[in-house]
């Protein structure tokens, strides 16, 4: 007796803390999605500061003053818009060519190879590693430096498949990495990260969180650096398997992410995969869509290269869930069907009785004038006709129990059928919202194939280019008129676009990543971020507004 109540007790304590967790995801998930609606306000607010720089960097007097300027605004969008960050480290590097600071350019030169990195450009990263010459330089530039190598040469052994190469790639990322711990300080982000990584690796859990316990330390708690902070204290506690922890050290990456504006997002991504293994399906497939379009427009192939599994499996789960509900609908048809059958049998009763009802009352009438001529005649049919009248009324009342029961079927009928097209249609717009709401990342997929290759690229750019004109008749006029007079191009043929034009149509139709515009011209990236660079440096005004000014042209105002 008191060992079952022991239990019961003990069933129902965990039954509580299970719902108590429960309620923790909700609270989180409802906290991201607040962070989610207000985006568009952090992120006006990061263009804000990115303006205001931009405003200091036109009034810069000398060559320091906007190196250091445009080095705020690489910071300002380095976890914002890969493009552009690259495009002012670019300008930091000749500032500091000019002044002949050989710390300075060593220095952005090796960022840049990191940004390159971080977007999956990894022979460009090691081209521009291998073309400095690292001598004359101070401690802290030689340390990003060597920082520099090692990020790539960790990125190459993460992601590559020959077993071989992973062993050489991760050979030189050790090799980099000591040297980086030579020159950098100890409290330097990367070395915190690589030292982190390596204790985790090696399996020494409380040396792992101690050196994340000195990280958290460093920075201040909602910024950008405590993202990464938070999102490598996810993982020490994922392993240790102290998952409300974990859970709870995410949601405070992706929230300081999302309150940053950060673009570039390693957390969101997996609290989806951690919401869908829990079962949260519909979250999961929110908060991917929101991080890949983040994604798309930081410009990192390499996000999207580890979001696309994740987009497959929620996809699997979605048509799971559609095969489901497409069984149950299809039960649901079958009952409504049989149903249906057997009120249509009922009507057909009713209307056959109707009949027969009908019949006898004319047969009623007819024998109520006959009893009715020979009353007066025949003292004896006086006997008969109230015999007659009495079946007559017994007639008239079977007659209106048969339309009272028709009625009260007829009624049931019409109200059955209503609630179960309401149900049915419930039940479509139920499905239609689910598949209405699903947006999954395709990777583009380039054709090698040699045959008929010229022909079939010049029919689909002159398709594309007669069906964009005929969307934006005016475009071509447009476009110049944005651009200084020598630097205007004309198509030589009508109703054709040049490739520099076609270029910023794509973006006009909000394509916008280097890497998407070359697979659908066949150009490299680098070819088209020339070009797109190119006729920028030839706008009449603020050439980084002139890709924003493209995307409203043909509006209608």
């Amino acid at each position: 007796m008191k060992k079952g109540l022991l239990i019961s007790i003990l069933l129902m304590m965990s039954g509580i803390m299970l719902a108590d967790k429960q309620l923790d995801l909700e609270e989180y998930c409802r906290q991201i999605d607040e962070a989610i609606e207000h985006s568009a306000d952090y992120v006006a607010a990061h263009e804000k500061k990115i303006n205001e720089v931009r405003h200091a960097l036109a009034l810069g007097a000398n060559a320091k003053e906007k190196y250091e300027r445009n080095f705020q605004l690489y910071e300002l969008y380095k976890p914002f818009v890969s493009d552009s960050a690259m495009y002012f480290l670019g300008e930091c590097i000749k500032l500091a060519d000019g002044m002949d600071d050989a710390s300075s350019s060593v220095k952005c030169r090796a960022l840049m190879a990191i940004r390159c990195a971080n977007i999956g450009m990894y022979d460009e990263a090691l081209d521009i590693l291998d073309s400095i010459r690292p001598t004359g330089i101070d401690t802290l530039s030689l340390g990003i430096y060597y920082e520099a190598y090692n990020n790539v040469y960790s990125e190459l052994a993460y992601y590559t498949r020959l077993d071989h190469m992973k062993q050489r790639y991760q050979a030189q990322a050790n090799r980099y990495k000591q040297l980086m711990f030579q020159f950098l300080p100890p409290t330097y982000e990367t070395c915190f990260l690589r030292r982190e990584q390596q204790a985790q690796g090696e399996g020494k859990l409380d040396e792992g969180m101690r050196i994340n316990d000195e990280w958290l330390k460093t920075v201040e708690p909602g910024s950008h650096p405590y993202a990464m902070v938070a999102l490598y204290r996810y993982i020490e506690f994922k392993l240790r398997g102290d998952k409300e922890q974990m859970i709870h050290w995410l949601v405070e990456s992706v929230l300081a992410d999302i309150r940053n504006a950060a673009m570039d997002q390693g957390s969101m991504w997996e609290l989806a995969n951690e919401l869908m293994l829990s079962g949260y399906i519909d979250k999961a497939s929110s908060y991917i869509s929101f991080t890949s379009d983040c994604a798309n427009r930081y410009g990192s192939r390499q996000r999207n290269w580890q979001i696309a599994p994740l987009l497959t499996h929620i996809a699997k789960n979605y048509k799971s869930q559609s095969e489901h509900t497409t069984n149950q609908l299809r039960i649901t048809l079958g009952a409504i069907s049989v149903l249906l059958l057997l009120l249509l049998g009922v009507l057909f009763f009713l209307h056959r009785r109707n009949r027969q009802l009908d019949t006898a009352r004319m047969a009623l009438k007819g024998k109520n004038d006959e009893l009715a001529t020979a009353n007066s005649q025949l003292a004896e049919q006086t006997k008969e006709l109230s015999t007659l009248n009495a079946q007559l009324s017994t007639l008239n009342s079977q007659l209106s129990e048969s339309n009272r029961v028709k009625e009260e079927y007829i009624g049931r009928f019409m109200s059955l059928c209503s609630q179960y097209i309401d149900k049915l249609d419930n039940y479509r717009k139920m499905v239609n919202k689910k598949m209405k709401n699903k947006e999954l990342e395709d990777l583009f997929l380039m054709s090698k194939s040699t045959e008929l290759k010229e022909k079939e690229l010049e029919e689909l750019y002159q398709n594309f280019d007669s069906v964009f004109l005929h969307l934006f008749p005016n475009f071509v006029n447009d476009f110049n008129a944005l651009l200084q007079p020598d630097m205007q191009i004309k198509p030589k043929e009508d109703n054709r676009l040049t490739t520099e034009i076609r270029i910023f149509a794509l973006i006009r139709l909000g394509i916008e990543d280097s890497s998407k515009i070359a697979e659908f011209l066949h150009y490299s990236v680098n070819t088209i971020y020339n070009y797109r660079a190119r006729i920028k440096n030839g706008a009449l005004d603020n050439r980084e507004n002139f890709e924003r000014r493209i995307k409203d042209l043909g509006m209608i105002q």
